[in-house]
């Protein structure tokens, strides 16, 4: 099953920013549909993992899980170098790469590719045109999402009805908001990754258990 497939009446829910095993196990438990894992990014985070490992975390995920690379190339080439070293199901990108590097991208690589906006930029349109899903995220001041900040839902919930890019719904979510954010949005998948963790790089296997029963307990 890929990104994108159909989940038939309820929104999908990918866990990112994961570290290590076991809580990349509590994710595939809980029933998350995808399984993030950031690599290769130009900001300082505790949820950065090697290309290796990585290609590890991914490589032990079930049929029907959906393995993402989170990564911010600063040019296609490293993008591609990447994923041939990870082998992901599907990369998403952040930073600078424009709509036509990422149509460049999708034509030298055979994952899916996820593009992260934020709610309020100019050309959505444009990159929703050359990725498999849009991601509607908080980003910081360098493009790169782990905020922990919502941002404005309307606007989100009009680009659902205005792409025809499936929508994936990012920013601050966490057990407590993601029901009413999936009831306003009605996205076609929801990711988390500060707001089910203890610290950062270090996910509360209570939360996440609690976010994806809630997210996936929403029906549109």
């Amino acid at each position: 099953m890929s990104e994108t497939d159909s989940s038939h009446g309820r929104t999908r829910v990918k866990i990112c920013g994961v570290t290590n095993k076991a809580d990349r196990d509590v994710g595939i438990a809980a029933g998350a549909d995808a399984i993030g894992v950031i690599s290769s990014v130009p900001v300082e985070t505790s949820r950065e993992v090697s290309a290796s490992k990585a290609g590890q975390l991914l490589r032990g995920l079930p049929p029907f899980v959906t393995g993402v690379l989170v990564t911010m190339p600063a040019s296609v080439d490293a993008a591609v170098t990447l994923q041939n070293r990870v082998k992901a199901d599907a990369v998403q990108i952040h930073g600078g790469l424009a709509p036509e590097d990422i149509k460049e991208l999708g034509k030298q690589v055979s994952a899916e590719l996820v593009v992260a906006v934020e709610h309020d930029q100019d050309d959505i349109e444009a990159y929703a045109a050359v990725a498999d899903l849009v991601l509607v995220d908080s980003a910081g001041a360098k493009g790169a999402g782990g905020t922990g900040e919502t941002h404005d839902w309307e606007l989100t919930a009009a680009l659902v009805d205005q792409l025809e890019t499936p929508v994936m719904l990012a920013g601050g979510l966490t057990p407590e908001n993601v029901s009413t954010a999936i009831s306003d949005v009605e996205p076609f998948a929801v990711d988390t990754a500060s707001g089910v963790e203890t610290e950062s790089g270090s996910k509360d296997h209570d939360a996440v258990r609690s976010f994806v029963t809630t997210a996936q307990g929403v029906r549109k």
